[in-house]
């Protein structure tokens, strides 16, 4: 990736981007296995560099590029330190700077990214807000300039990613599990209702889940107890094997609406307490569809208000999931940021528990 500018007119022209994507390694544990993962980075990042390489038409033998960004954390820490030393050997024998980078900022700024062609950094009107939505994490972080965040709420136990995964799972769908309790969400909300003279044994079952903190005074969030929750629930219906299908559907429906209900509702009250201009959705999460349409109806019913002129940004479905571009736009703008100051190799460790 080139790129070029200050923080705030920063652009950039995509090279090559490659992903070699883990998921089928982890299905059969439905969930990441940790030294799995670890072997699997060991085993691809050559080949990724080669292939980026070659498309890029970048010679490895010279030096090909002027700096390398690398993920420090947050993560599962066999993995992040895989992908340190890699890049440690690349820069020492390139001679060129290492940048690290915090990976739930690269999920924040790429809202702006493409995975071909060139971009840039718009400007955006402060202050934002960053709805992050993951498998690990669940935050709100308050901006009032780029590169200086403040988290304002966070989930207290699970992430809402880690919710849908484990949810999924119970229903005995396949993993990764948030795509598949939206897909039979979707296909409940299609489902025309059934007449009322229909039989109760035919309606299927009348499924109510809680929303966890949603009057709370704070922004936090609260996962576990939703997750609970359908666990209890398909064990009073009898347990896996006793679920219909539609019951499947209404229960995915039900645990999807409690999730992004409890992230819409605080996002509100940030919105309103903050006068937010802008809103930044990122994380794997950020590609749900039912979170995409309710926020921009959220955003919608702000203009006009204390929020006027609210703008609602998402990454692409692409660059929703884990990719090394967001991590290169992270890197470049604290390298600008920096003045092109960067730490010594030596002193980048993983950091499996980094904050913003």
């Amino acid at each position: 990736m080139e790129a070029m500018g200050s923080v705030n007119n920063a652009s950039f022209k995509v090279l090559a981007d490659t992903v070699a994507s883990q998921i089928d390694v982890h299905i059969p544990y439905g969930g990441v296995f940790p030294a799995l993962a670890k072997r699997e980075h060991l085993k691809n990042l050559p080949i990724v560099l080669e292939k980026t390489l070659r498309k890029a038409r970048l010679d490895k033998k010279a030096k090909p590029v002027d700096v390398i960004a690398v993920t420090y954390g947050p993560g599962l820490e066999p993995a992040l330190w895989t992908g340190i030393v890699f890049a440690k050997e690349l820069a020492e024998k390139w001679q060129i700077p290492l940048i690290p980078v915090n990976h739930m900022e690269g999920h924040l700024l790429s809202v702006f990214g493409k995975n071909v062609g060139v971009f840039k950094i718009p400007k955006v009107t402060m202050p934002a807000l960053a709805l992050l939505v993951s498998g690990g994490h669940t935050e709100i972080v308050l901006i009032k300039r780029w590169m200086d965040y403040k988290i304002i709420g966070q989930t207290l136990d699970d992430a809402v990613g880690e919710a849908f995964d484990k949810v999924a799972r119970m229903l005995g769908l396949p993993y990764p599990g948030g795509p598949e309790i939206s897909k039979l969400a979707d296909q409940a909300r299609k489902s025309p209702p059934r007449p009322s003279g229909t039989p109760p044994s035919q309606r299927g079952e009348k499924i109510s889940l809680p929303r966890p903190m949603l009057h709370s005074k704070n922004f936090d969030f609260s996962y576990s107890g939703l997750k609970t929750a359908v666990l209890y629930l398909i064990r009073d219906l009898g347990g896996l094997e006793k679920l219909s299908q539609k019951t499947k559907m209404q229960i995915a429906l039900e645990f999807e609406n409690a999730a992004i209900e409890c992230l819409i509702h605080k996002t509100k009250k940030v919105i309103e307490k903050y006068e937010i201009k802008t809103i930044i959705v990122g994380g794997g999460v950020s590609a749900n569809k039912y979170l995409r349409t309710e926020m921009k109806k959220l955003a919608g019913r702000a203009k006009g208000r204390a929020s006027k002129n609210i703008k609602p940004l998402f990454p692409t479905k692409e660059l929703s999931t884990d990719n090394s571009l967001m991590i290169g736009i992270a890197g470049y703008l604290n390298y600008q940021k920096n003045n092109k100051k960067v730490p010594k190799p030596s002193s980048i460790k993983a950091a499996g528990n980094l904050k913003l």
